[in-house]
């Protein structure tokens, strides 16, 4: 039996992880859930899977959470920060599931593992804006981080049984979202509901728009660089449209090994929650004669720009990333509200980075403030020189 507390559980990383554990059979307990506002389904999850803790976004959303409750089970009901990071380090569960959206992952995550529990990592951000502290962390504690991404998931399997120092380069996949074929031209017609049409993959809106706008990747980057201890400058990025090969490690020999599996995230899901062994498969298998063909293109950095954005905060280091990450969520929230159209969102994130002195951060406190000047300065940027033209 493994004890999981599951951060995010109405989002469709955590609905996806609900599924797998009503497919184990019993060997997985659901011991603490957390969602945002979204009570409605959060009851449901709690009905099915009788977690003994729940966390939601305040107390109002608590008190209305309390009173959907059924007779049958009602468990503690808390809230916000605190109340998060109370279900991350839940005495007696094995692993958390982080699969808050946003910055918002950083302090539960760490909350989790300061417990001493295992992660299945599925929120990008919080390797992103805090990947050197999180990873020291860890080591302190011998905890150990199974990222969820399918392709941090597809790296994290080609590496096994290998040293990192026969790694000449990771090579991460991307589908390239609805337009991966478009040029900046194109780009300036796209609105809210053509970037939510994802080809291949049903995700939440959010980290949909960064698939579109490619900073998925580009966030992607700074997270494999802090998981697998390895410099950016060995880690490239190839268009996949077909998103069956879920990444790839070359190594020093020339062999290159690659993971591939249907898109479907309910495969790293499950391998994250079975590791070291495997689950039955959740998905259906792939076929590879139905495949046909595999393609693989360069990204057009030109006109993604996001791509070369998150290099750039890579390299930079120190606050610069998190000033990057935060950026891009309130651009990507303004998109979304149709205030700033799509290439704004490259402007208004390169704008803030050309705005921010790097410091170091070495602490939880220090990576938040940089978080929180980032979102102030892409506010002002947006109010001043890019809602007013929409």
């Amino acid at each position: 039996m493994k004890n999981i507390s599951l951060l995010g559980s109405t989002g469709s990383i955590g609905v996806n992880t609900l599924d797998i554990v009503r497919r184990s059979g019993g060997t997985i307990d659901v011991m603490g859930l957390a969602a945002g506002r979204n009570i409605a389904v959060l009851s449901e999850q709690i009905n099915e899977f009788r977690p003994r803790i729940v966390a939601v976004i305040d107390e109002n959303h608590a008190r209305s959470l309390d009173t959907m409750c059924g007779a049958t089970h009602r468990p503690s009901i808390v809230w916000g920060e605190d109340g998060y990071c109370e279900v991350a380090s839940l005495a007696g569960t094995d692993m958390v599931v982080s699969a808050i959206v946003g910055a918002a992952g950083l302090i539960p995550t760490v909350a989790a593992i300061d417990a001493g529990k295992d992660i299945a990592l599925a929120n990008k951000e919080t390797m992103v804006i805090g990947g050197e502290l999180v990873v020291k962390r860890a080591r302190e504690r011998d905890v150990t981080i199974i990222p969820v991404d399918s392709e941090h998931s597809a790296i994290f399997q080609c590496l096994r049984g290998h040293g990192k120092e026969y790694v000449k380069r990771i090579i991460l996949t991307a589908s390239g979202g609805p337009f991966v074929h478009y040029t900046t031209e194109d780009l300036t017609h796209v609105r809210p509901a053509d970037a939510l049409k994802h080809p291949n993959w049903n995700m939440g809106k959010k980290i949909t728009v960064d698939s579109a706008s490619m900073m998925n990747k580009g966030l992607e980057v700074i997270e494999a660089q802090w998981l697998f201890g390895i410099d950016t400058d060995k880690i490239d990025i190839v268009i996949h449209p077909q998103s069956i090969v879920h990444s790839m490690v070359e190594y020093i020999d020339g062999s290159v090994i690659a993971q591939l599996g249907a898109p479907d995230m309910r495969g790293p899901i499950s391998y994250a929650l079975s590791f070291p062994a495997r689950f039955l498969a959740p998905n259906e298998a792939l076929d590879m004669t139905a495949a046909r063909k595999l393609d693989f293109l360069a990204p057009d950095c030109e006109t993604f720009r996001s791509l070369s954005l998150a290099y750039r905060a890579a390299r930079t280091g120190g606050s610069m990333p998190a000033v990057m990450n935060a950026a891009n969520e309130i651009a990507v929230e303004s998109f979304l509200g149709d205030h700033v159209a799509f290439l704004d969102i490259f402007s208004v994130i390169e704008q803030t980075m050309d705005r921010h002195e790097p410091e170091v951060c070495p602490s939880v406190d220090a990576v938040l403030k940089a978080d929180r000047w980032g979102r102030e300065t892409a506010r002002e940027i947006i109010a001043k020189e890019f809602a007013e033209n929409r």
